[in-house]
């Protein structure tokens, strides 16, 4: 990343931010009546929408179902018009397929599929607008989503993403600070058990910068949680009022 470029003498980013601040996150729940459960977030200007359906039978071949747990069926897309590039996006393309297996593989660390045996939960998520930390808006997205459809969890799932410029490390990184040439990192974390559901780089990383980037993702995702308990909570008190009524 280019120091002089992405981080002034201040401290302060292209937008404004100091180096551990997120952005700003703003998220509605049941968005979909058709859905089991779903839900809309913005995450600075990445907004993501996750819709899930299930548990249910497991569609298709019954050897694709497990006795002792659920399936999780995850499938990632973007919508055509959330780039500058007007470019088709198919479902199969590698960058959508590797996608969804890292959401498969987060949301297994998280969902108690036991509870649900010879079963699927599907969990559809589409990028809307890409700026920067698609996996970690979506991630949030479907966490919002599941609890949406009330399938029990062993905590929320927040995910955010962390980079270098220069020695400082910063969290939730924009699109123009992922582009900007230096590693950045994707985690997904269980705040409560402080569990990594996944982690992921994209380029080599010194040893001795590791510590302070999973450091810089982990508290940024301990906030992020907060800020996803604070939808759930409104959201209930949104529906227990229209239950009054």
């Amino acid at each position: 990343m280019a120091g002089l470029e992405l981080l002034s003498d201040q401290g302060y980013r292209l937008d404004g931010r100091k180096a551990s601040e997120l952005r700003k996150v703003q998220a509605r729940m049941s968005v979909f009546a058709q859905a089991d459960g779903s839900a809309y977030l913005e995450q600075g200007n990445t907004k993501a929408l996750a819709v899930v359906y299930g548990p249910h039978e497991t569609r298709g071949s019954r050897s694709k179902s497990l006795h002792d747990r659920a399936v999780i069926n995850c499938q990632y897309s973007m919508a055509t018009f959330s780039t500058a590039e007007r470019k088709r996006r198919p479902h199969g393309d590698r960058k959508s397929s590797e996608m969804s297996l890292h959401l498969k593989q987060t949301f297994e660390a998280a969902v108690l599929t036991d509870l649900y045996p010879r079963s699927q939960i599907d969990i559809y998520v589409k990028i809307l607008q890409a700026d920067g930390g698609n996996y970690s808006a979506c991630v949030n997205a479907a966490t919002l989503a599941l609890v949406d459809a009330g399938i029990p969890m062993r905590d929320y799932v927040c995910a955010c993403t962390a980079g270098f410029v220069e020695d400082t490390p910063l969290a939730d990184l924009c699109h123009a600070e992922e582009s900007g040439g230096g590693t950045s990192l994707a985690l997904a974390l269980l705040p409560r058990s402080g569990n990594i559901a996944l982690l992921q780089m994209d380029a080599r990383l010194h040893q001795d910068h590791l510590d302070a980037l999973i450091e810089a993702a982990m508290t940024a995702c301990k906030g992020l949680s907060k800020v996803l308990d604070g939808v759930v909570r409104q959201h209930l008190e949104e529906v227990s009022v229209l239950t009054r009524d």
